[in-house]
């Protein structure tokens, strides 16, 4: 029986990337373009896991800010349009896909007597967010650090599980969600999106050995395996999730799979499972499943 590591080394390594990925210029996914390899990886023979390099969806990321507060919601769109066409978002991205070096952020005391930005997130999603030490670090946590210069505002982070996120802004406590978030109207009960600012999907992580998309070559492949799961299969995703979503279907236009859904609080513990043997396979989005898969096989 292969190797298993712990919870804590698994989650540790994932808050302790070096990643190299490929570039996100053109605000592209540093994922594979559907079509364009064959689903098996070249895996290692210490490796653990290995990833499904094809999209199962096409998504995009936004920030969720608060209804009550038009105003800041076109400051952030303005912000984001600026990033993204100054260069600004490919130095960032650079810092987890390519060659750069994260950059460390602090967030403040909650003090209401100050003029603060409230950002929600939940640091256990990288490369987006995550936490070393009492540093917050990730694509979001550089931008929210960067919004808050912006608006002359002190930068204070709340972090809490990923299904409350879109809720603490929705009740007034955050002014802003940033945690790698995928438009979705039933969030948008809760917030208003800002404009994209990255392109996502979902991708499949599975055992090192586990060979049941091994040659397949593009989308249509993929679903052929996912339609025909034999019964009993057990499928992970991090609670409120678009991969959960996926899975369970009903929800951001998903059929959902013929299989029972594995919830759990991050894509590490539902990787961890996997190799434990308590589910098949984990639905997640693709760059922080690259970076698990790094982690765990690293």
């Amino acid at each position: 029986m292969k190797k298993i590591i712990s919870i804590v080394l698994a989650l540790v390594m994932v808050c302790s990337l070096a990643l190299v990925f490929t570039s996100c210029t053109d605000n592209k996914a540093p994922v594979n373009e559907e079509g364009s390899t064959e689903a098996e990886a070249a895996v290692e023979s210490t490796d653990l896991v290995k990833l499904i390099n094809i999209n199962l969806s096409d998504e995009q990321y936004a920030f969720g800010v608060d209804k009550a507060q038009p105003e800041l919601l076109a400051q952030v769109n303005a912000f984001v349009n600026k990033i993204l066409t100054d260069g600004t978002f490919d130095d960032i991205c650079n810092n987890y896909f390519g060659d750069g070096t994260p950059v460390g952020v602090a967030s403040a005391e909650l003090d209401e007597s100050k003029d603060q930005l409230v950002v929600a997130t939940n640091a256990e999603f990288a490369p987006f967010e995550y936490k070393e030490g009492e540093l917050y670090y990730g694509i979001d946590m550089e931008i929210a650090a960067l919004l808050a210069k912006e608006l002359g505002k002190e930068l204070v982070i709340d972090n809490m599980d990923f299904d409350s996120v879109c809720l603490a802004v929705g009740q007034h406590k955050c002014d802003i969600a940033m945690a790698g978030l995928t438009i979705d109207p039933a969030r948008e009960e809760s917030v208003t999106f800002s404009d994209s600012y990255y392109a996502a999907s979902q991708q499949i992580i599975v055992k090192a050995d586990d060979t049941r998309f091994d040659g397949c070559a593009d989308l249509a492949a993929v679903e052929a395996v996912l339609a025909a799961l034999p019964e009993g299969t057990k499928v992970g995703a991090q609670t409120g999730t678009t991969g959960e979503a996926y899975v369970k279907g009903g929800s951001m236009g998903f059929d959902g799979l013929d299989a029972e859904c594995v919830s759990y609080d991050n894509g590490a513990l539902a990787v961890q499972d996997l190799l434990n043997g308590g589910i098949d396979f984990v639905v997640i989005d693709a760059a922080p499943a690259a970076a698990i898969v790094s982690s765990v096989n690293g």
